[in-house]
């Protein structure tokens, strides 16, 4: 009878788990054509009674200065990486293990399958699904929806989502018309886009800004965006 049982219970597991894996490859591939209505942040925003500013814009339709900006800034390997960037990961645990400031190896593939599908909260099961979602959308959708859904929902300040929205309310002008410096001080709020401040940055902020901007002739000049325009 206990055997029985168990073997009830591992048919059952199976099942579920091939249900949530059918699920999640259904929700991405839906995610490959239609702009995600909204994120975890942008409803505990929504719930909280905070004002959700929100536009989706397509990639061709933005300044190229802003990818340029989040891939020099965020994730110089995006156009060779499948995923996840393991040369950035090993830089990352060094410098965690001499004790230096805590840095991240997360790529903009793994940012935008954490704000498109999941929750903020750090836990292994969550960095779990975060993989598994990453590698899902690096098949499912390439480099540019990659970015296109990135630039579109990334948190830019309370109830800002999206650098669309974060270009009207910072400068007062459409994304397509963003200089690279404004798209260096954008970028240069993130990955902390609630403490650091477009309108009044801190010292190390505006350094951070001119750095970023030469980085965007830099990846301009190399062709190391050279995946989204192909």
């Amino acid at each position: 009878m206990i055997g029985r049982a168990i073997g009830v219970l591992v048919s059952w597991f199976f099942r579920l788990l091939g249900a949530v894996i059918l699920l999640s490859i259904i929700w991405v591939v839906a995610y490959r054509f239609l702009p995600p209505p909204m994120t975890w942040l942008m409803a505990r925003d929504a719930i909280a009674g905070q004002r959700v500013k929100h536009a989706w814009v397509p990639l061709t339709a933005m300044s190229r200065s802003l990818p340029r900006a989040v891939i020099g800034a965020e994730d110089a390997n995006f156009c060779y990486h499948h995923g996840v960037d393991f040369e950035a990961v090993k830089a990352a645990a060094e410098a965690n293990l001499k004790g230096r400031k805590l840095r991240g190896g997360s790529t903009i593939s793994q940012q935008t399958a954490k704000n498109a599908f999941l929750w903020p909260e750090r836990s292994y099961v969550r960095k779990g699904l975060e993989v598994w979602f990453t590698g899902l959308i690096e098949l499912l959708w390439g480099k540019p929806r990659i970015m296109e859904v990135y630039l579109n929902i990334v948190e830019m300040g309370p109830g800002i989502y999206g650098m669309p929205a974060a270009s009207i309310h910072y400068f007062g002008t459409k994304v397509d018309r963003l200089s690279p410096a404004q798209a260096a001080k954008l970028t240069a709020i993130l990955p902390q886009p609630i403490k650091r401040s477009v309108n009044k940055p801190s010292r190390s902020v505006r350094r951070y800004a001119r750095r970023i901007e030469k980085r965007v002739r830099v990846v301009r000049d190399e062709g190391i965006d050279a995946c989204l325009w192909n």
